[in-house]
């Protein structure tokens, strides 16, 4: 037996709560998966706390487990590239909204999904880097590969204080470009100038709709929010300018014109990191493993236990969490 986050929504009304489970659950209701993991560590991501809170439709049928990052042991494989005793990550996939889960101690997964955890990371390690960390790694990566480099100018990052953009603001400040951070929590520029930010703004700045096309600020921009937010800064690139976009915490919405685009050559960058090829997913965490500050692995996080979980995600869906959460389990 195992305990285990379950969601659950019928006639009756939604519910979250903690269960004990068997591996026979967990077989029957993950049927092609060919990997079981003994779950030491997972997170709760702002999709998670909206499936948790039932605050947005993420997931896709019921019951559920929800979880969309886990780190631990493979216990057993029917996949060619894992056996028993092999340390795993897992972020994405589906996996918390059409596949059970990592909010448990144990998870029945794909191995197609799974990378091996770095040597230099625990479980714990992992799981505060997590799929906001990896994310972040991703939109790094992203501007690099479009030419930005330290002398471009100010790279911005807004959602700052979030999972997301701490490490952003980490991985961009140790390579050496000049970081703003955007945030609407005052009381942390203490915390963004420990990560690395040279300088700290207010979110409302950017969160009101705004002109079509700004005086140029940005050389670069990792944007977690979406909306009013993404439609100013890329209003506000300098020429040749890139915006990784990869969240909508404001919203989904997106209205602004083609003129930054046309006019200054803005490149759009999406950045999804749920269904990332393989190739891609590695890179991210050996780049994770070598450029993370080790002062971030230690200032982003702090832990909760499972029992904790569901308050702790009303209160991260209500914008009352700095950093990441991580769920230990095992």
């Amino acid at each position: 037996m195992f305990k285990a986050l379950l969601l659950d929504k019928d006639d009756a009304g939604f519910r979250a709560e903690l269960k004990s489970l068997d591996d026979a659950a967990l077989q029957a209701a993950t049927p092609d998966a060919d990997v079981l993991v003994a779950i030491e560590a997972s997170t709760l991501n702002y999709k998670d706390g909206l499936a948790i809170t039932n605050r947005g439709p993420v997931v896709r049928r019921w019951p559920m487990v929800p979880g969309i990052d886990g780190a631990g042991t493979v216990l057993e494989s029917r996949h060619a590239r894992w056996k028993a005793g092999d340390k795993v990550v897992l972020n994405g996939f589906g996996v918390g909204e059409t596949h059970w889960g990592c909010l448990a101690g144990r998870a029945h997964l794909k191995g197609d999904w799974l990378v091996a955890l770095p040597a230099r990371f625990t479980p714990f390690d992992a799981m505060a880097i997590g799929t906001a960390g990896y994310t972040a790694m991703l939109c790094v990566m992203a501007l690099q590969r479009h030419g930005v480099r330290p002398g471009s100018g100010d790279v911005l990052v807004t959602g700052a204080t979030g999972g997301v953009g701490s490490v952003a603001v980490s991985l961009l400040a140790r390579a050496g470009f000049r970081v703003v951070a955007s945030t609407g929590k005052a009381g942390e520029e203490a915390y963004l100038r420990e990560l690395g930010a040279s300088e700290v703004i207010d979110r409302a700045t950017l969160a009101a709709p705004g002109k079509p096309f700004q005086k140029e600020r940005w050389a670069a921009a990792v944007d977690t929010l979406g909306s009013h937010t993404l439609a100013n800064v890329c209003a506000q690139m300098r020429y040749g300018g890139a915006v990784a976009s990869c969240g909508l915490a404001q919203g989904s919405d997106l209205a602004l014109t083609v003129m930054p685009f046309i006019l200054r050559g803005v490149a759009l960058l999406g950045v999804d990191s749920v269904m990332a090829p393989l190739a891609l997913r590695e890179e991210a965490w050996s780049r994770l493993a070598d450029e993370l500050a080790p002062e971030a692995l230690a200032s982003i996080p702090h832990q909760i236990a499972l029992d904790d979980a569901i308050v702790k995600a009303g209160e991260l869906i209500d914008g009352k969490v700095r950093g990441r959460i991580v769920v230990r389990i095992g």
